[in-house]
């Protein structure tokens, strides 16, 4: 069985003893009810990792000992940034979870006009940075050392402008597609995955995706529910040329 896992914020220690941060310690002591010589792993996502050992426990702090680099390289050869369209909290936190699991380099939430949940500025940064928790409760899971980089959710059109001259490849779910993922060339370090809400793109969003360079590809003959389809999507990349093959 894996040593649990916490997230510290950066930088990892370079002292020999280290405290955990609050959350988790109390996470460590009172929901793991992890005990003094229980091995421990933290990491502060960017990619460094440490290997401990739990050498005092008192109250609600927990102290670590022992302190050795961990390693062990999670991060994928490619580098995925998930586009996905605003759809329902539930699904949200669905999808980050999963994608931050399945390799994921950055995820985008993006507002599109038949986008179930909107947000304002205030409320998007807040959402924001719940999800980025999620991400940080995933990546403690599935031994991920990176957290990937998510960004406040933006407007379609905003972000298409934006990356229109981005390298790699660049691909969009649409129900009408047919240009088969593994058609395609190998994206140079880079792929790109817009997916749209639960009620699908609006003509002109498809066109004007299209324009700014996105592929329409087709995954399978079902229509898929917007969740499952970043997870299909990201899942397929990953097979074809990034750390599934």
């Amino acid at each position: 069985m894996s040593a649990p896992r916490f997230y510290c914020p950066p930088p990892l220690p370079l002292a020999t003893n280290f405290e955990l941060p609050p959350e988790a310690a109390h996470h460590a002591s009172r929901v793991l009810r992890l005990r003094v010589g229980d091995a421990v792993q933290i990491f502060d996502g960017l990619g460094n990792a440490l290997d401990a050992t739990i050498n005092a426990i008192n109250g609600k702090h927990v102290l670590l000992g022992n302190l050795q680099t961990f390693m062990g390289q999670q991060e994928s050869g490619l580098h995925i940034a998930l586009a996905q369209a605003m759809c329902t909290s539930e699904k949200m936190d669905w999808v980050v979870q999963k994608a931050t699991e399945l390799g994921a380099a950055e995820i985008i939430p993006v507002q599109t006009l038949r986008s179930v949940a909107r947000l304002s500025s205030p409320r998007a940064e807040k959402r924001a940075e719940h999800w980025r928790n999620v991400a940080v409760s995933a990546c403690e899971q599935c031994g991920r050392n990176t957290l990937p980089q998510l960004q406040t959710p933006q407007e379609l059109g905003t972000w298409l402008e934006d990356v229109r001259h981005t390298a790699g490849g660049k691909f969009i779910l649409l129900p009408g597609g047919a240009i088969n993922l593994q058609s395609q060339p190998r994206p140079q370090g880079r792929a790109t995955l817009l997916i749209g809400p639960e009620g699908g793109f609006t003509a002109d969003e498809a066109n004007i995706a299209q324009q700014a360079g996105f592929i329409p590809i087709l995954l399978g003959p079902r229509v898929l529910r917007t969740e499952t389809a970043a997870l299909a999507g990201i899942a397929a990349l990953q097979t074809l040329w990034g750390d599934f093959n």
